[in-house]
């Protein structure tokens, strides 16, 4: 195992600089989700990480050495792409143990690690199968099991659950977080999918325009986000943000909606009277039914249930909001919909800068 380190990593091809100045530190044995819209830069920062980007400026360091002039196979990583990029004339076991045939490793030691591999992934009845034989989620597994099978000291997967339907996604999740909290080894994943970084990761890089926008934990990503962006990129389902203007109200501070609706505020917050800001709102903490410092009223416009809970999206102050109620909640189409909301649980993001009050 090994930390990296990017030190003010640059990428640019030609006069087109798609990565500005990353610098970034991954403790040893730690799992770190990279997260973004496409063309954010995640991806290419990943093959710099490995090797197979060249790196415009900058130094990326492994352990305590800088591997800017190695091949990925000198940088001892190995990665899992979304591709499972099989052998389809081999067997699962010849899949797995192939780069160590290559390495020169003998026959006994593949063997040994294989079968590790194996029963660590739950493939041990599947080794002499062709992968035209195996299901998506199984070849993924084996695609696992190659990686794990070189002992390498970072993992790199690059949207390795993409491929794959809804619920082996899931599955997968809970395979890949099981098989890090056995071997301990430090892992960058790449994905676009917030849910999957948010159930993985230790810690997750939020990028944007080839740029880190904010580094934190997946709760605090979710309760102090930085920014606008930030704010939109985590949760499910979005936060709502809502056009206001800062107020003065008799118990602290509040903001009017282009409707004039009052919101109260948080008095932690950093606003002045008259400010434009934009309000934003998570779904979950629209409590239909419950007491609140605030209260917000529209019409239902769409109702859609999922079963423990439903989602209304509703009008509020002109425009569709959406809240998170419980799956028993009789919400129907055309009618009042009311909600309430804790001071506390407002955030606020000035109208110009984006950046949170």
């Amino acid at each position: 195992m090994a930390s990296v380190e990017l030190r003010d990593i640059r990428k640019a091809y030609g006069m087109l600089e798609v990565i500005h100045g990353v610098s970034l530190s991954i403790e040893d044995g730690e799992f770190i989700a990279l997260v973004g819209p496409s063309g954010c830069g995640k991806s290419t920062l990943l093959r710099m990480i490995a090797g197979l980007e060249e790196i415009s400026d900058g130094e990326v360091l492994i352990g305590d050495k800088v591997v800017n002039a190695l091949t990925p196979r000198e940088r001892n990583i190995a990665m899992v792409f979304q591709s499972y990029a099989l052998y389809p004339h081999m067997t699962v076991a010849q899949n797995m143990g192939f780069n160590l045939k290559l390495s020169g490793v003998s026959k006994p030691d593949i063997d040994k690690k294989v079968n590790e591999a194996a029963r660590m992934l739950a493939l041990g009845d599947l080794l002499d199968r062709k992968p035209s034989q195996l299901s998506g989620g199984q070849r993924q597994r084996v695609a696992m099991g190659r990686a794990i099978v070189r002992d390498p000291a970072v993992f790199l997967f690059d949207e390795p659950l993409s491929n794959l339907d809804a619920k082996l996604r899931v599955q997968m999740r809970t395979e890949i977080k099981t098989l890090h909290q056995k071997v301990g080894t430090t892992s960058v994943y790449v994905t676009h999918d917030q849910i999957e970084a948010m159930t993985l990761a230790d810690r997750i890089v939020v990028l944007n325009g080839g740029r880190i926008e904010q580094v934190g934990t997946p709760l605090e990503l979710y309760r102090t986000p930085n920014n606008l962006f930030v704010a939109g990129f985590i949760g499910s389902p979005a936060m709502n943000f809502l056009d206001a203007v800062v107020d003065a109200q008799d118990g602290g501070p509040s903001a009017r909606l282009t409707d004039g609706t009052i919101i109260q505020l948080s008095t932690a917050r950093k606003v002045r009277r008259g400010q434009a800001v934009k309000l934003g709102i998570r779904p979950e903490h629209l409590q239909a039914g419950q007491p609140g410092d605030s209260v917000v009223r529209g019409e239902t416009l769409v109702v859609e249930p999922t079963g423990a809970q439903t989602h209304v999206v509703f009008s509020l102050a002109g425009e569709p909001a959406t809240a998170v109620v419980d799956g028993a909640f009789p919400a129907r189409y055309g009618t009042p919909f009311e909600a309430a909301i804790a001071a506390d649980q407002v955030h606020v993001f000035d109208q110009q800068s984006g950046l949170s009050l």
